[in-house]
């Protein structure tokens, strides 16, 4: 039997630029090592963030998912929304309105925690083939369709 895991939340600084960013890199590198590591940062206190602090939440990401772990985020700060949405981070993260719901979020089943913060992320995107490149969308001729009933099928 699984038994939980800890649930790690910190607070991010008001200013998230390089110094910031190493000084809470050094903060949560244990968290980081553990075995399935789960964490929730909190920017509600940020009020500026350069590429430094989004390239430490990335790093911070990777070295998690490594060790089958995730890292959430919650209650952003407009200015950390905007940076996060700038850059095209925010689709990387599980995003919340605040920590507790992020922490009650590792112990949901998967596929609500999935439909929840994932939904608008994927409705934008084309599908994709195997390889990753994206697949136009095309009207298949009469009589291809998966009955070979004569019924048209869109891919």
């Amino acid at each position: 039997m699984e038994t939980s895991r800890p649930v790690v939340v910190k607070r991010m600084p008001e200013r998230l630029n390089a110094p910031a960013a190493k000084k809470f890199l050094g903060e949560v590198e244990p968290f980081l090592r553990s075995d399935r590591p789960q964490l929730v940062f909190d920017l509600s206190q940020v009020k500026q963030m350069d590429a430094a602090g989004v390239d430490m939440l990335l790093h911070c990401l990777n070295q998690t998912m490594k060790r089958d772990g995730d890292v959430k985020l919650a209650s952003l700060s407009p200015q950390a929304a905007i940076v996060l949405e700038m850059t095209r981070t925010e689709r990387l993260f599980e995003v919340y309105q605040n920590s507790t719901d992020a922490v009650r979020s590792y112990s949901s089943f998967l596929p609500n925690a999935i439909k929840h913060s994932y939904a608008h992320s994927y409705a934008s995107f084309a599908p994709a083939s195997a390889m990753g490149f994206p697949v136009p969308n095309v009207q298949l001729p009469m009589g291809t369709g998966p009955e070979g009933d004569g019924s048209e099928q869109a891919a």
